[in-house]
Parts: structure tokens; C-alpha cells; sequence
């Protein structure tokens, strides 16, 4: 593949540029957006499959819009890459996805062409309807369309925006961009109708007919009058797509999406419709790259790879906490047949397709429908069952109150196996896992743990399996950390571990989880530097181990607190709360946490770097306030 491309794409500059190209020379530049993304995107990861399934479509959508008065609204938004190229942001593709380059997800601050900031799925129809009202409100006439994909749809927001779509009677574009994938295959009922509608090709043409023959029938024949009352009767015989009909919104489709003259004709007439209108369009996730059509979920997000052969620059070595998850499941579900593992679409990312392949009769997909499962969890629980939630902890923050309503009040053992919390990286303010210590240690009833290392892991989630309660363990995303294998106490309920202590020492640490690695190194430096102190695995965020903390307010003056997770309502605050409702007035807190704020992409460890959570900037605050406090004291 030449690493040099033709002028077509050269002379796209800014939104609207395409529609100086000659409708001759379509296809030749959709060969050259897949080049392109080819070959950034093997340069710096990102979402690469479906980027690659809606080249055609995008180009469709900017030829039928004036950007931005025209508003386009992109469901998650990892497939929106074409769109970022078609409005002149080519350059910006050698730093996809890094620290202070371009973001993964549309961002309004990158362009006004990007009418919100996504990341999260089903969210599209709601936010497009919005505006599709307002814009009536307002009297104006710009076109508003949503590009949603057939997974995204199975989400319940979606299903609540299309029925009311049906009822507000706004003109408004509704792109189904069907590839028959989310991240993993699709599940469930939508799943099961689109793939229905997805096998009569000749539907919008055999829509038009049948609607065609009923309105030439003539009237005043009372057999006649009969029929034409049973019009909608005799259009479900013929026509497999009512379901939308049904709830108020024309269909148009199935179209084939990698026919960018046909996706034309069909968005003019979308656009000239009344009301809300579902553009189905059939797409190929991964096209033009074989290696991506054969395997979807390998080339859905990827890390930079070798282009001949798909496979990553990089050598994986070490496990990750997902994998120690994944096998701790699997073996739990060995020794215990009431364990039931739930995923919300994916299973490959958080460790459970493995006892997927073990207990497929265990083993629930229920779609991207966070709520419903947790709320389908607590009804196992209710039932004698142990059921397991494995979750992102950003997609977690979609049930709380289910989490809270459904599982916490009536005390249930659901166990929340939360991944990717704390700073996640490359894909930005949408997917961080900085909150879920904070919306879940205040939950009456719920147990919040996380762990310091690969093997604690593995122990807290067979504590886990055996606690009657709702429990949850947050574990951060990539390498497991390997160290202080040698601390492996027991693990007792809302008890703490303490690592090292220096005797007469004037500082304690309270590590949680991730930071546990980092606050070692911040031991060795302090002690290096003539500071004795105490170091602590904390263990438990909620309950909190009140007698360590007891104990340690009568030895130490200064506590620092370390946390991947935003300083509000997080396990900082929880110290600061001890000590105030305590009365320990002389101990200094010294809060070590994300500020109150979205993170952007980077890898980790620029992104700790930025926010005082690195080892080197760690050392520096402690030692830089520890010695002002004691030279006030004096």
C-alpha cells in the first residue's frame, strides 16, 4: 500500500468542500478515505472497523447537508473519522487519540461542525430530536439528522427517543446504520427484526406499491370501503417494517450503504418527508480491508498494527486485570453453579466471553442495556443467585439508580466487577472511570473495594462471591501490577493492610487500589529523604477501616490520601469526613486525587503526570507541605 495519496482528498480543506467534486469521482474518494484511515489509524489505534463501514455513507450525509447549519449528530461517535476528514481535519490524524491531539469522538471545540460531544451509546435520536424541536420553536429550517447503528439501537434511551419521535412531528433524519455488530454480535429482539428487515432488500419498492394500489382503490363499494379500512392489515401482510410505522416514523430502506448514488436519492426524499424518517441503510463493518470484514470485533478498536498482517506493533507480555478477572470468573463458575455472569454488549472487553464458552446457560448478553442489567442481576439475586455485572465503569454510571433502587435497597449479593476505572486513556472525557467511587461508596448497603495487585484481585472476588450484599471492585485498565506478592493477609471485611511502617513515623499513606504501586515508590523516596512513614493498602473505600484510622490518629500528624478518581465525594473526602466528625483537628490531610474536571486523551501516564498523580510529583507535595506544616506546629 503506498504510503502517498491521490488529489482528490487533497482538495477537501473544510465541511461543504465535497460537493465540488464531480459525482464521477465518488467512488475514487472513498477509496482514498479508506487509505487514509488505513493508514493513520494503523499508525496510532483507534476505531478502525466501523470507520471503515461508513465511508460512503458519510459522504452521503455531507453531500445532502450545509455543515454546520445543518446539524449531524453521531451516536458514540468512534465512526465518525470520515466525517472529521470531510471537514479538514486530515493533519490532525498523525496525532489520533494522543495526549493533546485529536480526539477519538466528535468535540465541538475541534469544530462547529460537530454539533455535541459523544461517546456514550443510544444518546443520538434524543439529543437530534432536541434540536429538531428547538429549531421549529425557533422558526428556523436547517435539516437535523442522527446516525444511530443497529447496536446502539437496542439501547433503551433509543427505544424511548423513537416513540417519542413518532409523537412531536418534528422533521427530523434517523440513519439506522445496520452492520449487524455493536462491538460484539447483537442480541435480542431489535437484533432479531432488523435482521428480518435486512433479507427483503426490495422493501422501500414494495412499500411504494402496495400503498400505491390501496389509494387507487375507488370508493363507495362497501367490500371496497372494507379493505381500504383494513389498509394497515393488508400492509403488514406484504410489508416486514411496521414496527416504525407503527410508532409514527417513515421507513426507507433497506439501502445498500456502500452505494453512495443510491444513499443519495434516498436521503432526498428522507429530507423531503414530514416528520421523523428511519434512512435504513445496510453497511459492511471493516470494509475494504479484509483482515477487518473476516474479524470485526479484532479490528473494532485497535492498538498501532502491522498493515499486511493485522497483527500489533507491540508484544504483549504481562496479563491484565481483565484477564485475571476473566479467569477468576471462569473458575468461580466451576465451583459454583449459582454464579451468573451479565454483560452489557461486551463480553470480549471485559473478560467474560470465556465463561461465555464455559456457561453458556450462565451467561447473559442483555445488549447495550446497562440498566435493565443490573436490574435482571437483582432479580437473580432476589432468586438465589450470584450473579456478576462485569462493566466499564463509565457505562456503570447509566444504572445508578437501578444500582441504588433495585440491588442496594433490598441488600442483594449482585457483585459489580467494574473495569477500566480510574484514568483510561486514549479515549478521552467520555470514557474515564473517575466517578464510580463516588456515586457508589454513598450507597447505603454497597461494599466498594479495589485491589493492589493481580492477586488481590483474584482473592476479592471469591470474598466477593461469598458476601451477602451488594459488592463492587474496581480494577484499572491494562497490565496487572505484579508487585508485593508477598502481602497476601486474609482478607477480612472493611479491614485495611498495612505494607510498611517505619517506626515513629509522622506520615500515613492511604493508598487504594492502582495507586498502591506508585505510593511504593513514594515510601522508598520519603524514606530516603529522612521522613519515616507508614504506608496502607487500604482495601475497602466503604466500609472504612475506623480502627486503623483510630489507631493512626494518635502516630501520624500528616495523612495523605491517593486515588484514581474526581476529589468529590471520592475516598479522600470520605478521610476528610472521618477526621472532621472525629475531631482529630492537629492531623493535616493532604488529598492526592483528580481535580473536579473531564480528563482528555493520553496515555496514563501523561495523564497522571498532568494531574500531580505520578510517584515524582507525588513525593514533591508531600514533602513540600509536610515540611511547611511542621515548621507552622513549631
Amino acid at each position: 500500500m503506498r504510503d502517498t495519496l491521490s488529489s482528490i482528498l487533497d482538495q477537501i480543506k473544510k465541511a461543504n468542500d465535497i460537493k465540488e467534486i464531480e459525482a464521477a469521482d465518488y467512488r475514487v474518494l472513498a477509496k482514498e478515505i479508506r487509505r487514509f484511515l488505513l493508514l493513520n489509524v494503523s499508525k496510532t489505534g483507534g476505531h478502525l472497523a466501523s470507520n471503515l463501514g461508513v465511508v460512503e455513507l458519510t459522504m452521503a450525509l455531507h453531500l445532502s447537508s450545509n455543515l454546520p447549519e445543518d446539524k449531524l449528530v453521531w451516536d458514540v461517535g468512534h465512526q465518525a473519522y470520515t466525517h472529521k476528514i470531510l471537514t479538514g481535519r486530515q493533519k490532525g490524524f498523525s496525532s489520533l487519540r494522543q495526549y493533546k491531539g485529536l480526539c477519538g469522538f466528535p468535540r465541538t471545540s475541534e469544530s462547529k461542525a460537530d454539533s455535541f460531544n459523544t461517546g456514550h451509546s443510544s444518546t443520538s435520536i434524543s439529543l437530534a430530536l432536541g434540536m429538531a424541536k428547538a429549531r421549529d420553536i425557533k422558526g428556523e429550517k436547517n435539516k437535523v439528522t442522527a446516525v444511530i447503528g443497529d447496536g446502539a439501537l437496542t439501547g433503551g434511551l433509543a427505544l424511548e427517543a423513537l416513540n417519542n419521535a413518532g409523537r412531536v412531528k418534528s422533521n427530523l433524519v434517523i440513519v439506522l446504520n445496520d452492520n449487524n455488530m455493536s462491538i460484539s454480535e447483537n442480541v435480542g429482539g431489535m437484533a432479531n427484526y432488523l435482521g428480518k428487515l435486512r433479507t427483503d432488500v426490495k422493501y422501500y419498492n414494495l412499500k411504494q406499491n402496495v400503498e400505491k394500489i390501496l389509494n387507487r382503490l375507488p370508493a363507495g363499494d362497501s367490500a371496497i370501503g372494507t379493505i381500504k379500512k383494513s389498509k394497515d392489515s393488508i400492509k403488514r401482510l406484504f410489508i416486514p417494517g411496521m414496527f416504525f410505522e407503527d410508532i409514527g416514523l417513515t421507513y426507507i430502506g433497506p439501502i445498500d450503504g456502500h452505494d453512495i448514488y443510491e444513499m443519495l436519492k434516498a436521503l432526498k426524499s428522507a429530507y423531503k418527508a414530514k416528520g421523523a424518517v428511519i434512512v435504513h441503510v445496510k453497511t459492511k463493518k471493516g470494509k475494504g480491508y479484509k483482515l477487518a470484514e473476516k474479524q470485526p470485533e479484532k479490528f473494532h478498536g485497535v492498538s498501532p498494527f502491522h498493515l499486511k498482517t493485522g497483527e500489533s506493533r507491540s508484544q504483549k507480555n504481562a496479563s491484565s486485570y481483565t484477564d485475571v478477572f476473566s479467569k477468576t470468573l471462569t473458575k468461580l463458575g466451576e465451583e459454583n453453579n449459582k454464579i451468573v455472569a451479565i454483560s452489557a454488549a461486551m463480553p470480549n472487553g471485559t473478560g467474560a466471553e470465556n465463561f461465555k464458552e464455559e456457561f453458556p446457560e450462565r451467561f447473559i448478553d442483555v445488549g447495550i442495556a446497562e440498566e435493565h442489567g443490573v436490574t435482571f442481576a437483582a432479580g437473580l439475586a432476589k432468586s438465589g443467585m450470584r450473579p456478576v455485572v462485569a462493566i466499564y465503569s463509565t457505562f456503570l454510571q447509566r444504572a445508578y439508580d437501578q444500582i441504588l433502587h433495585d440491588v442496594c435497597i433490598d441488600n442483594l449479593p449482585v457483585i459489580f466487577a467494574i473495569d477500566r476505572a480510574g484514568i483510561v486513556g486514549k479515549d478521552g472525557e467520555t470514557h474515564q472511570g473517575l466517578f464510580d467511587l463516588s456515586f457508589l461508596s454513598h450507597m447505603p448497603n454497597m461494599t466498594v473495594m479495589a485491589p493492589k495487585n493481580k492477586f488481590e484481585l483474584e482473592d476479592m472476588l471469591y470474598f466477593a462471591s461469598k458476601h451477602m450484599g451488594p459488592i463492587a471492585i474496581r480494577y484499572p485498565r491494562g497490565n496487572a501490577y505484579e508487585g508485593l506478592k508477598e502481602f497476601n493477609q486474609v482478607i477480612e471485611y472493611g479491614k485495611s493492610e498495612i505494607l510498611y511502617e517505619e517506626q515513629d513515623s509522622t506520615i500515613l499513606i492511604l493508598a487504594l487500589g492502582s495507586m498502591v504501586e506508585s505510593a511504593l515508590e513514594v515510601y522508598s523516596m520519603l524514606s530516603n529523604s529522612g521522613i519515616k512513614s507508614t504506608l496502607v493498602n487500604v482495601r475497602f473505600v466503604s466500609p472504612l477501616d475506623n480502627e486503623l484510622l483510630h489507631l493512626y490518629a494518635k502516630r501520624c500528624n500528616t495523612w495523605v490520601t491517593l486515588e484514581e478518581n474526581v476529589k468529590a465525594g471520592g475516598f479522600g473526602e470520605k478521610i476528610s469526613s472521618f477526621l472532621t466528625e472525629h475531631n482529630y483537628k492537629d492531623i493535616q490531610q493532604i488529598n492526592i486525587s483528580i481535580p473536579d474536571c473531564f480528563v482528555e486523551q493520553g496515555s496514563p501516564e501523561e495523564l497522571k503526570q498532568q494531574f500531580g498523580l505520578d510517584s515524582k510529583s507525588i513525593h514533591e507535595k508531600i514533602t513540600n507541605n509536610f515540611l511547611q506544616f511542621n515548621c507552622m506546629k513549631r
